[in-house]
């Protein structure tokens, strides 16, 4: 029996749910028409499109600042990344390494108490504030319905009151009817139950007139007070909401920079404990052309670099036993013959300055080694083994000695020389010293000094392991 009764309700509630929506349907196609008038509040509408607006600017609100903590998110990542990178190549004996590491660790610190703060503060905070959006509409589009259902049973009830002269025609027909079916008795009685029922039609049509304006109007009323402060809260919103991502954000990148500035401060300390001249660029195996910067050279290709020619300044030679004044000045084992030979086997006079000798002799002793300078000068004032003075006329300023290119070199940069194996190059000095990298020497192929005896030209630079010193 419970169950039943259950079913009648609900199937009974149904019933009238669905009464309710043709009622609806019904007179909104009337009001659509023209044909039944429809209640208008201009006041309550504007207050419906300002809810609206502000829906639609707190919902693209929301919808950036997630985007604008997806962007955090990912700078963090960012920056984890390049603090690691910072981590592996900072060598275990280099000064600061514990410093630069605890930066590391503030640094990511930072970043998850910038994002978080920034969720509590701002995304939450934005959440609660469209969370009360969704039961305010809901009460609008409520608030609609009991319009249609009050102007439905005010326009049911203006036409039973206007429709009283028809109805008192619609009774007399049937009285006129039952006069010639019924006794004079009963046609009293069958009067007076239709007008008795035409009232309660009209009774029950204006009790659910006021049933229905009152539901009306109570939720009209909480709207118009709710709608016109919630799109004046926005203000307060708006400026609560930035002035936390503002705050946040400063505090954020006060410290960042104090972190920064601390990192700073580690990488100058190690710039100057080392210098900016011992660390060298190692070349791979696998590359034949040299590092950029300062220039260090590549291994020949067949893996067997040219030994480099060890230079040894000599400045007191010992004289051989038995030498007599006129005699050769003894080598060094590293040093080339025409380097110390001076012709006709005599040594300068010590301070003595030859006729012969030129400015670029007095450029090149002040920057180049002992060594170099001699040769220099051997090669401006005298005769070198095996060639003539007026040889040597024809060979570039400056020319030191000369080397044989034992593999292909190919050029990286305008000012380096494309070498082939058994190219001859002539060595000449660095206009500036300083601009000698580490294992690399200044020249001009032979080929091309003959050809053009244009220096400008035809000198560059080449890595020296690529050659082999020949004169």
């Amino acid at each position: 029996m419970a169950e039943m009764g259950s079913k009648g309700v609900t199937a009974g509630k149904i019933a009238s749910n669905v009464q309710k929506k043709l009622t609806r349907a019904q007179e909104k196609v009337l009001q659509k028409l023209g044909k039944a008038d429809e209640t208008k509040d201009e006041q309550f509408e504007q207050c419906v499109q300002n809810f609206n607006k502000q829906l639609t600017e707190g919902t693209r609100l929301q919808k950036d600042l997630r985007t604008y903590l997806a962007s955090v998110k990912a700078m963090h990542e960012a920056s984890k990344k390049l603090n690691e990178c910072l981590q592996e190549v900072y060598e275990p004996d280099w000064p600061g390494r514990d410093e630069a590491n605890k930066i590391a660790e503030n640094n990511d610190l930072l970043w998850m108490d910038y994002h978080q703060k920034l969720v509590d503060q701002a995304l939450l905070t934005m959440d609660t504030y469209l969370g009360q959006f969704p039961d305010i509409k809901s009460r609008i589009a409520k608030r609609g319905r009991k319009l249609v259902d009050y102007d439905s049973a005010r326009h049911h009830y203006e036409s039973l009151q206007t429709a009283k002269k028809k109805d008192e025609v619609k009774i007399a027909k049937p009285v006129s009817l039952l006069e010639k079916a019924a006794p004079q008795w009963c046609q009293g009685k069958l009067q007076a139950h239709l007008v008795a029922q035409t009232n309660l039609l009209r009774n029950q049509a204006e009790e659910e007139l006021i049933k229905a304006q009152k539901v009306f109007e109570e939720m009209n009323v909480d709207l118009q007070e709710e709608l016109p402060s919630l799109w004046n809260s926005r203000v307060g919103f708006y400026v609560n909401t930035f002035q936390s991502i503002a705050g946040l954000e400063e505090n954020f990148h006060k410290e960042m920079s104090k972190l920064n500035q601390n990192l700073n401060d580690v990488l100058v300390s190690l710039e100057k404990h080392h210098g900016s001249n011992t660390f060298t660029v190692k070349a791979q195996p696998s590359d034949n052309a040299p590092a950029k910067g300062n220039k260090s050279p590549s291994p020949p290709p067949d893996g067997s670099p040219a030994a480099t020619p060890e230079i040894r300044v000599n400045h007191e030679p010992e004289a051989a036993s038995g030498a007599t004044p006129g005699a050769s000045i003894p080598k060094s084992p590293s040093q080339p013959a025409e380097a110390l030979e001076v012709a006709g086997g005599t040594q300068p006079a010590p301070g003595a300055q030859e006729p012969g000798e030129t400015a670029a002799s007095e450029a090149a002793s002040s920057s180049l080694p002992a060594v170099v300078v001699e040769t220099f000068s051997a090669t401006v004032n005298g005769t070198v083994e095996g060639s003539s003075g007026a040889g040597r006329l024809d060979l570039p300023p400056g020319f030191m000695f000369k080397v044989q290119a034992q593999h292909d070199y190919t050029a990286t940069d305008t000012d380096e020389l494309q070498l082939k194996a058994g190219d001859v190059v002539l060595v000449i000095p660095f206009q500036n010293p300083e601009e000698q990298d580490e294992g690399w020497l200044m020249g001009v192929k032979e080929s091309d000094w003959n050809q053009h005896k244009e220096l400008e030209k035809c000198r560059g630079v080449f890595p020296e392991n690529f050659t082999e010193r020949v004169q």
